[in-house]
């Protein structure tokens, strides 16, 4: 089974961006199953209906999310459908929708979890003692965790804590993809970040001037997202189906 991964898109232009350019790269790799990380995908962050829409006509079969899926409340009716659209499963209770997806394709089945890391982050429960819960709960053999932290020690732990538990463990939310894909020592598909869909010379997907005044000033500025030069940051996951080990993880930049 062949997974593809894509970090964070920013913006309409990185979802048009991703509208123009998936299929042709899931067909160029065989891709099996898509996962796409749309926390960022609406204009000023979160994600929408409408980006949501925009993704899966891409070819997304898994939308994920981080910090900022619930700002945006039109949003909430499409996670409580649970169609697809995930958030962080360590979130409380109460929060709309679900942190765990399931595809069942028939001849195969992927489950995608979603977590979100404490350190720097806004407050929510303990994600290693969340996951553990929910894999004693799950059946499905091939599992993908997109671990939506700031800190790459905290990535690097729950990679390790997971390693031989889930067939691959993606990190998401700083936007920069790192050189360090591997094999860990059990069997599980790991990379600190997958990076992001977004301008190539922007500040995580922000017009570089506006990131540099508020360095130079401490002044509060207001996000826009740039819109120029997009690139595609993505990893391709390699797992054999029978037993859920990964095989292969590949990093993949696209760029006009």
């Amino acid at each position: 089974m062949k997974v593809l991964f894509l970090g964070d898109v920013v913006g309409k232009s990185g979802c048009e961006f991703v509208l123009k350019h998936l299929g042709s790269l899931k067909k160029l790799y065989g891709v099996d199953a898509c996962i796409i990380n749309g926390e960022n995908s609406a204009e000023g962050n979160g994600i929408t209906p409408e980006s949501a829409k925009m993704l899966f006509d891409a070819g997304a079969d898994v939308i994920t999310s981080g910090n900022h899926v619930l700002k945006r409340r039109e949003i909430y009716p499409e996670l409580d459908r649970e169609n697809g659209i995930i958030r962080p499963a360590n979130y409380h209770i109460s929060a709309p929708g679900t942190g765990v997806f399931i595809l069942d394709k028939l001849r195969w089945q992927l489950c995608v979890i979603n977590l979100q890391g404490q350190a720097g982050m806004e407050p929510c429960s303990n994600p290693f003692e969340k996951i553990d819960s929910l894999l004693k709960e799950i059946s499905v053999k091939n599992i993908v965790v997109d671990f939506h932290a700031e800190m790459t020690s905290e990535k690097k732990a729950m990679g390790y804590y997971l390693d031989g538990k889930v067939s691959a463990v993606v990190g998401t939310h700083t936007h920069v993809q790192t050189a360090d894909e591997r094999i860990l020592p059990n069997g599980t598909a790991y990379i600190t970040d997958a990076g992001m869909c977004g301008g190539q010379n922007s500040v995580l997907g922000v017009k570089k001037e506006i990131i540099l005044h508020r360095f130079l000033t401490n002044l509060p500025v207001r996000f826009e997202y740039d819109h120029e030069n997009i690139e595609m940051n993505a990893v391709l996951i390699t797992i054999d189906q029978s037993s859920g080990k990964a095989q292969q993880i590949e990093r993949i930049c696209l760029s006009d």
